[in-house]
Formats: C-alpha cells, structure tokens, sequence
C-alpha cells in the first residue's frame, strides 16, 4: 500500500479566528491572530495524525477482505487526498488507468469528521464499493442504458444530434439504476471492514447526521439516511 498527501494538512482551519471574551480584557489584535494560527495549526496536525492513523490500519483491513472476497483482484489501495481548496466534503473511490484502486478524500472531510471512527466508515465505505465491483457495474448500466434509449430513439426515426442526446440520457440513466442498492451493499460492507479495523461503525455512521439527507427520490444516486443507519445497526449487530 502507498498513500499520498497532496498538501500539508496545516491549511484545514487557517480562518478559524477565535473572538476575546467579554469577560477578559481583549488582547491586541497581533495576539490574538498569532494565537487563532497557532490553534489553527494545532488542529490540523491533530488532524493529520487522525487521517494518518486511520489509514494505516484500516487499509490492511480492506486489502485483506477485498483478496478474501474477490481472488486475484487489485487489491493494493492507493489513498491520494485532494487539496484543492473551497471544495465541499467528498471521498470517492475509483482506478487508475491500470487498474489500480484508489480512495480519494479532501481535505474538507478530513476536517469535518468529529472522530477516528467516522473517518475509518468512510474509508471502508468507499474501499467496500471496490471490492464489490460497483464502479464497474455502473460503467456496464450505463452502456446499456445508452444503447436502448438511443436505440429507441433512432427507431423513431430521430436526427444524429437527438440520438446522441439520448445516448448520454440514457447512459445517466443506466449509472442510476442500482446505485442506492450499491450504497447499502457499501454500508454493511464498510460497517464490517470498519469494525474489524477496531473501530466502531456505528458511531462512525453518525456522520450521516450531518449530511443533507437525499431523502427516496426517484432516480436519487443515494438512498435515505435512516435506511443507511439501520443496514449498519443491524449489520454491527450480527458480527
């Protein structure tokens, strides 16, 4: 396993100024700059130690389960974090262009997870969509979904630029098919490699908390929270 950090870590909270208390005789504004920097950087170490850690033991995990799960797949992860900043939090999983798997996160996650444990169900989350496929079976719904739609299309006797429009309609389409029931596999996945780890998934998926909540939308990629919470609950609960 290699990982790479694009950025230094000591940016996560840079213009986090902590206001004097009325109760104190406010110190000159210098002061209190150099200190909101330095609490900054405290901050942020602790956070890349966090990530750090996590990294280190919940990888073996994942690489274990993904070679005992799936023989003879790329099993080597690669965590790479992505440092651009103004970004809203975000981890995905994906490959290289040989194949290799990679887990992405920013550093907007890194600083918004209030616990190792959150951290950790996000990495086996997204490692579990690796190791069942999920990225590939949604490249596979997608073509489908864009051969038949253009195909209808084109049955109907459409121009080229509507049958091309239909092409990436139906491939948008196909992408969605089954990617809440992706989401779920991920979740009791993840909960495992999460726990085998030594971390707590439970309280890892309280992170779903603080998202926004997709709610059952038709065609939504991602399935309600409280569905997400109970596949962990019950999983957690049989291990």
């Amino acid at each position: 396993m290699r990982w790479l950090i694009i950025v230094a870590l000591f940016a996560l909270a840079a213009c986090d100024v902590a206001a004097p208390s009325p109760q104190v005789q406010p110190r000159p504004k210098s002061d209190v700059t150099r200190l909101s920097d330095q609490d900054a950087r405290t901050r942020a170490g602790i956070a890349a130690r966090q990530f750090v850690a996590v990294v280190e033991t919940v990888e073996p995990v994942a690489e274990r389960e993904c070679r005992r799960m799936v023989p003879g797949a790329n099993c080597d992860f690669q965590i790479v974090v992505d440092d651009r900043p103004g970004q809203p939090p975000n981890a995905f999983q994906t490959v290289d262009r040989n194949g290799r798997p990679i887990l992405a996160f920013n550093l907007a996650l890194i600083a918004s997870v209030q616990n190792a444990d959150e951290l950790a169900f996000v990495m086996g989350h997204e490692a579990a969509h690796h190791v069942l496929g999920h990225l590939g079976r949604t490249q596979q719904n997608a073509a489908v979904g864009a051969v038949i739609l253009s195909g209808l299309v084109a049955l109907g006797g459409a121009d080229a630029a509507t049958v091309q429009s239909a092409e990436q309609i139906g491939a948008s389409l196909g992408a969605r098919t089954y990617s809440k029931e992706f989401e779920l596999e991920a979740d009791r996945l993840g909960t495992v490699i999460t726990a085998r780890a030594g971390y707590n998934p439970v309280r890892g998926a309280l992170f779903f908390d603080r998202i926004p909540d997709p709610g059952n939308r038709f065609l939504g990629t991602h399935p309600p929270n409280a569905a997400r919470m109970e596949i962990v609950r019950r999983t957690a609960a049989g291990l």
